[in-house]
């Protein structure tokens, strides 16, 4: 006899409440219960055979409508029930509560993950439904072009395509029924999504020593096929550094981040997001990065499914089309791969992925950003009287700093250079006045924004 596995169940006794067994196995992949056999697998047989013969096939078909397949076996010359379920394409419930069968539990399924299953069920992404309401008009021209003018550079789409209207390239695309934009294609190309897609967004936070401690935040708006540009123009000029460094008599000032990398990460957080479910967010911190997006991986994927050569298998295949054709997001599950190649290409710490709280993590490590601000406070002396460096000396140090970290914190500029609070703040306060210095978002918090950094 099978030990119990992700399609098998042994009872000692038929009770009621197996129903909900019954329930997850016809949502899931089928399987098998076993009457008259423990849970240690001893065989214990059962009581009145032809009655319980007739009655459990009943109780099933009665409270969840599936017709199961019940035998009579023998095991070591006692009488076991076998009963079959075989999976079904209609979703089944027991008393109004869905179950399904993962791995080797039963679980309820509620809220989102209960409104993805019978999506799926009946044959429906929720991405094709058609958005009550919305038109054309709701459809916002400008992302129409922008996406036009990356799939034609990128070569994935042909140039006429410039000559179709906002609904034929809907239409091209699986992105309206009759007449009606779906709500991917609202996501994609809608003028302001948020108004029926709160969760949409795509928040981001600055903290400090711990999750308590949030030093600014922004939440980006706007429909998700022009968004990675605007999540990237915030990062880069409010929360990431960008060190200068020549080659030969050429200024370079990449991203602390393999830009390139980054974009995919991101791309790949909006395209397998459940996106009826809640904001991506960006969680960004002195020494990594934090990014997690709702939404598992595809049945029987793991992490490291994601890492090697893989089908690409995408939550939201419409809209992962979209990204494919402006060029965004590679075909066959190759973004991972390329992602890890730009970081080893850097020299830096590959980005690490997770499955936790019903979404998938990235752990993307800041070693440029660490090995700044080590060197920053390694090069500092023993502490001086102020006297001993000028007001000016100061301001320009300040500069720098706030050049290379523009959300470091004014206990953070005080300690590495070996000043008090009170004092960074009367410079700060100076160099604003000077117009050398503008801060940005609110008092407790925010970034600041070098004006001119030549004195």
């Amino acid at each position: 006899m099978n030990q119990e596995n992700q399609n098998v169940e042994h009872k000692r006794i038929w009770k009621d409440e197996y129903l909900k067994w019954v329930s997850g196995f016809a949502n899931a992949q089928g399987g098998k219960i076993y009457i008259g056999i423990d849970d240690d697998l001893t065989v214990v047989g059962v009581d009145n055979l032809h009655k319980q013969l007739e009655d459990i096939p009943n109780k099933i078909i009665n409270n969840t409508g599936v017709f199961p397949e019940t035998n009579h076996i023998m095991v070591d010359g006692k009488d076991v029930i076998e009963i079959v379920i075989e999976p079904c394409g209609m979703p089944i419930s027991y008393r109004g509560a869905y179950y399904y069968r993962s791995g080797a539990t039963k679980q309820e399924l509620r809220g989102n993950a209960l409104h993805q299953f019978l999506l799926k069920k009946m044959g429906l992404n929720w991405e094709d439904i058609p958005c009550d309401g919305v038109t054309l008009d709701d459809i916002d021209d400008g992302a129409i072009e922008y996406f036009l003018d990356h799939a034609i550079g990128e070569g994935r789409m042909e140039p006429e395509s410039r000559k179709s209207s906002k609904e034929e390239v809907l239409s091209n695309l699986g992105l309206i029924k009759d007449g009606i934009p779906t709500n991917g294609a609202v996501l994609l190309f809608g003028k302001y999504p948020q108004r029926r897609f709160v969760t949409s967004s795509f928040k981001i936070g600055r903290f400090g020593a711990d999750d308590a401690d949030l030093l600014s935040q922004d939440q980006i708006e706007g429909n998700l096929i022009q968004m990675t540009d605007k999540i990237m123009q915030v990062l880069s000029s409010k929360y990431l550094i960008r060190p200068i460094h020549y080659e030969g008599l050429q200024r370079k000032e990449p991203l602390e981040i393999p830009e390139d990398a980054l974009r995919e990460i991101i791309f790949n957080s909006i395209v397998h997001k459940l996106q009826f479910g809640t904001w991506n967010q960006m969680s960004i911190y002195d020494d990594h990065i934090r990014l997690w997006n709702e939404g598992v991986l595809p049945e029987n994927y793991t992490v490291e499914t994601l890492m090697s050569k893989h089908t690409s298998k995408p939550r939201n295949p419409k809209m992962a089309q979209v990204f494919y054709r402006a060029g965004f997001i590679e075909a066959w599950g190759r973004g991972y791969e390329k992602i890890m190649k730009a970081f080893d290409k850097a020299n830096l710490k590959r980005p690490e992925f997770t499955v936790e709280q019903g979404g998938v993590t990235a752990i993307i490590y800041r070693e440029i950003f660490m090995s700044i601000r080590g060197d920053a406070k390694l090069n500092q002396t023993e502490p001086k009287p102020n006297q001993n460096r000028t007001k000016t000396e100061q301001k320009i140090q300040i500069l720098e700093l706030l050049s290379e970290t523009p959300t470091i914190t004014r206990a953070e500029i005080a300690e590495i250079l070996t000043l008090h609070e009170s004092s960074v703040q009367r410079r700060l306060e100076a160099l604003v006045k000077e117009g050398k210095l503008r801060h940005i978002g609110p008092t407790n918090g925010g970034s600041w924004e070098v004006i001119n950094h030549s004195s």
